[in-house]
């Protein structure tokens, strides 16, 4: 399948802070921010911020005036992490069937009836845009 190259669940945390940021962030910066949020050591962090280093989901600068100091920027949006990790698990729990995915997150999900119609607009919506472009 290949290696993964989205964020787990504890790195989607850290991603939270630095696409929150204004795109240049310190690993202390992230480690304070994350205080009483997450409950692992500064160590901890740094090492799941090589982790997204190796994934390509972000990137980092060596501060000028201070070698030690680590500056980090985003490589993949949000929407970016998102989209792969949902066509991940479409292809690792339903054979790549968006159809099935879909068909079983609906019939567990519980909707309320206003839920179900905003679905339904949504999927409406959705067909009208494919027209448009021609599909």
């Amino acid at each position: 399948m290949g290696r993964e190259t989205t964020p787990s669940e504890t790195e989607w945390l850290i991603m939270e802070v630095i696409w929150d940021s204004d795109g240049d962030i310190t690993a202390a910066e992230i480690i304070r921010a994350l205080q009483g949020k997450l409950d692992v050591s500064a160590r901890t962090i740094r090492v799941l911020l090589n982790r997204l280093l190796a994934k390509g989901v972000i990137r980092h600068e060596v501060d000028r005036k201070d070698s030690r100091v680590y500056h980090y920027y985003v490589v993949k949006t949000k929407e970016e992490c998102l989209a792969e990790k949902q066509a991940r698990f479409v292809r690792n729990y339903f054979g790549g069937n968006s159809t099935l995915a879909v068909a079983s997150f609906i019939e567990k999900s519980q909707m309320s009836d206003e839920q179900f119609r905003q679905l339904q607009q949504l999927v409406e919506k959705m067909k009208e845009d494919r027209k448009g472009q021609g599909g």
